[in-house]
């Protein structure tokens, strides 16, 4: 969709591609997650083709249950390091395992949990057929 060679995009713009807010953009600034951005006429915001990707490497992670904490972090490490991917992956894959092991610890869960309730139902249906036979 944005190539390098595209002129900068607004907010308004980006957000509507997105699907998301002008106000989730600007809190991920807030908070440091989008490191500097340009101004047109030290007002409008602008995002660049790197933004771009940036944002939505953000919204990828959010949408995998990764924390604006964790997320934080990585912007960190990735703006210190001058924006070197390689310099981020290893912590990514740390918080990726991390979570993939949450997720396996939550469908362990849930299907104890639906184990259960399909045996209180059949416990139910018996003893409901066993009184309907009284």
């Amino acid at each position: 969709m944005y190539k390098s060679n595209k002129k900068p995009v607004q907010i308004g713009e980006l957000a509507k591609d997105l699907n998301i807010t002008t106000r989730t953009i600007r809190y991920y600034e807030e908070i440091g997650l989008m490191g500097k951005n340009e101004r047109l006429n030290g007002a409008t915001r602008s995002y660049s083709a790197d933004d771009v990707l940036r944002l939505k490497f953000i919204l990828k992670l959010k949408t995998m249950g990764i924390s604006l904490k964790e997320i934080h972090h990585l912007s960190d490490i990735f703006d210190i390091n001058e924006k070197d991917f390689d310099m981020i992956t290893p912590r990514l894959i740390e918080i990726l395992d991390n979570h993939i092991s949450k997720v396996d610890e939550k469908m362990a869960n849930m299907s104890s949990l639906r184990n259960d309730i399909v045996e209180y139902r059949f416990r139910i249906t018996t003893l409901l057929n066993s009184n309907s036979q009284n």
